[in-house]
């Protein structure tokens, strides 16, 4: 299971880290690494912010851009009869790969 928690808008993963008993959480979508470290959920917010607004102002300060852009393209290996049993669904469903393959990520990251 995946835990999620938004901060200022920004969507981190939380997980435990039993080595040093606390829970780490770590922003996505950004262009660099910006990870933090709390005993509670309070403490993960407060440290998130600070964490998140250090990173931000070192993008800014070394001109880097603080967001990963997406193409909108990867490839994906998956083993042949899975392939032709998604190309099969698409078909029944009237709708290319590429679109059925689209709609069942959506789904799937909605629900994460």
């Amino acid at each position: 299971m995946i835990n999620t928690l938004m901060i200022d808008g920004h969507k981190t993963i939380v997980v435990y880290d039993p080595e040093i008993d606390m829970f780490r959480g770590e922003f996505v979508g950004l262009s660099g690494g910006a990870d933090f470290y709390a005993s509670d959920v309070a403490g993960l917010k407060t440290e998130g912010k600070i964490s998140l607004q250090v990173y931000l102002d070192l993008c800014q300060e070394k001109g880097i851009a603080p967001y990963k852009s997406y193409s909108g393209k990867f490839n994906v290996r998956i083993p042949p009869a899975l392939h032709a049993t998604a190309a099969e669904a698409a078909a029944a469903s009237q709708m290319s790969l590429n679109q059925w393959i689209a709609e069942a990520i959506e789904g799937h990251a909605a629900a994460a």
